[in-house]
């Protein structure tokens, strides 16, 4: 895979990368990560797992590896990975504002809990660069949602900035019905004249595209685009059941199958040839679905095969309330 800049940050990232809210804990909400995982679900064997899937992730041209304080020991297990390793051109991103909850449960009461306040940031901080050092590069805040009030908090705002000017790139993470509103807003935020945001990491898929429009503001304006959940937590591939997706699932094989990709695939594909995309991100959990979807970089893609594909959408409200009803397992 070849690099480039995302947006204005200088930092140099693929058109693909890989997010281990799937790998750093024993649980998640992706259809299917339980047969992912298997039975031996003990700390080490997470992390030799992972250290696979990071391997498989750098052999197919993989640059850019996101994770979370709330993945469970997704940093620390990238950490152990990074000084293994010592790869030298990745750009490492993770994320503050969600706190993990889950003890190493699958069927904890609450797998992580939202903060975003300064006492938080700044204790996540602390804590991501423990794990990660200097191979940090972007920290975004977690699920920004203009309910939480962190986009006005000032004491939040200016100790971003102090990062910023420490050489951290700052972004943002956005999920739910509203996340156009977010981006928006998030555009606008300037401290000391400059630009505060250097990217945004949204959800965008073929069922749900409403960020779009927003995305491609952002762009422009020269925020670098990461993209989550480009396969729906799972919907968008061959292991949905659910009865209302069948003729969508029909839909997809019968067009992927005309261009010789598979279901994932042409989902993925459908993101990176987003004109304003600057990273999809794999959740793939096994090396088998790494390299699977990363076929999706060189998938064949047209404009008609774009028109046959945007009648999947769904409202956003219909996939957010789906989307939370998905089982942690």
């Amino acid at each position: 895979m070849k690099t480039h800049d995302l947006g204005d940050s200088t930092l140099s990232v693929t058109p693909m990368g890989l997010g281990l809210a799937a790998l750093g804990r024993p649980g998640y909400i992706n259809i299917g990560h339980e047969t992912d995982l298997g039975a031996d679900r003990d700390a080490r064997a997470m992390e030799s797992r992972t250290h696979q899937v990071l391997d498989a992730a750098w052999e197919t041209g993989i640059r850019y590896f996101d994770a979370a304080r709330s993945y469970g020991r997704a940093e620390e297990f990238l950490g152990s990975w990074l000084r293994a390793r010592r790869h030298a051109d990745v750009t490492i991103g993770s994320k503050w504002g969600y706190t993990y909850t889950a003890g190493w449960q699958i069927d904890a009461e609450k797998h992580e809990v939202k903060e975003h306040s300064l006492p938080v940031l700044n204790r996540q901080i602390r804590e991501s660069r423990e794990q990660l050092g200097e191979s940090l590069n972007l920290y975004q805040i977690h699920s920004a949602t203009l309910d939480s009030g962190v986009l006005v908090n000032e004491p939040v705002l200016s100790r971003l900035s102090e990062l910023k000017t420490d050489g951290l790139r700052i972004g943002l993470s956005v999920s739910g019905p509203q996340q156009r509103d977010v981006i928006r807003k998030a555009c606008e935020i300037q401290v000391n004249g400059m630009r505060l945001f250097d990217s945004v990491q949204a959800t965008w898929n073929l069922l749900e595209p409403s960020a779009g429009p927003a995305l491609q503001e952002a762009a422009a304006d020269g925020m670098g685009v990461i993209i989550k959940e480009g396969l729906a937590n799972g919907r968008l591939t061959e292991r949905n059941r659910e009865p209302a997706f069948a003729e969508r699932l029909k839909t997809l094989q019968k067009i992927s199958s005309n261009i010789g990709a598979t279901v994932d695939q042409i989902a993925l594909a459908a993101v990176i040839n987003q004109a304003w995309t600057g990273v999809v991100l794999s959740g793939a959990a096994t090396t088998e679905h790494l390299d699977a979807n990363a076929k999706a970089v060189t998938t064949p893609w047209s404009e008609d095969t774009w028109e046959r594909l945007k009648d999947l959408t769904e409202t956003p409200d219909q996939y957010w309330n789906t989307r939370s009803r998905l089982n942690w397992n």
